[in-house]
């Protein structure tokens, strides 16, 4: 049996057997290939590549009939804050004028609490005062007979200074105009020294508390001489 020649002899490569077995990998969207980026470069609505604008039945754009339903929106909203605030400035105009009520009621209270609390200082102090009259009433009369010296000289100047103090004022002299509001005519007579209605003499001295007389002055009168008729001058 006699060999083939080697060259007539063809052996097979498992190697190229395999490559030749695997078919040529095709180009996929996922891979990334000219494919894939062809597709995604063709808009899906239309050559142009540009989206429409979304339309509601009427056939108008969505921005413009939002932009009509806000104004109309506004509009409605002016009247409101209109009326809100006529009704926020008559409520300021109401408590305006309660406060000042208010206020005017408050100012009359204090003064009318000022007056009485005044008045009934005053009151005390006159009650006080006209029980302590007869007092110096009896100084005044021991000054006028000269009893009135030493250490009971000092206690009646003190307890007049007190009185003054208080308000206390003392009137009533000789001479004096007579005056029926501050003087008490005990005694009354004529006299060619005087032209008008002079007290004459002070029984007891008048004593008044600003213009509130505690107590009038007790006092003689006199009047001028009464002229003689016109028919006696004649005989």
């Amino acid at each position: 049996m006699t060999p083939r020649p080697e060259e007539n002899v063809r052996t097979s490569d498992p190697v190229d057997e395999q490559v030749e077995g695997i078919p040529e990998p095709q180009a996929t969207a996922a891979s990334g290939g000219p494919g894939a980026a062809a597709d995604d470069a063709v808009p899906a609505t239309g050559q142009s590549g540009a989206e429409e604008p979304a339309t509601e039945p009427d056939g108008r754009p969505d921005g413009e009939q939002d932009g009509e339903q806000d104004g109309e929106q506004d509009g409605a909203t002016v009247p409101d804050e209109l009326s809100e605030l006529v009704q926020a400035k008559a409520a300021v105009a109401a408590l305006t004028n309660d406060l000042q009520r208010l206020q005017a009621e408050y100012v009359n209270y204090k003064r009318r609490v000022d007056r009485d609390r005044q008045m009934v200082k005053e009151n005390a102090t006159f009650s006080v005062l006209s029980a302590m009259l007869p007092v110096l009433d009896d100084l005044d009369r021991a000054r006028e007979h000269g009893e009135l010296e030493g250490g009971f000289k000092a206690v009646a100047d003190s307890l007049e200074r007190i009185v003054a103090a208080q308000g206390l004022v003392k009137f009533g002299k000789p001479g004096d105009e007579f005056d029926p509001r501050f003087h008490e005519a005990l005694m009354h007579g004529h006299s060619p020294d005087v032209t008008t209605t002079t007290c004459q003499n002070i029984v007891s001295a008048g004593y008044q508390i600003g213009e509130r007389v505690v107590r009038p002055a007790q006092v003689t009168v006199v009047d001028p001489e009464p002229q003689a008729p016109a028919d006696d001058e004649q005989d």
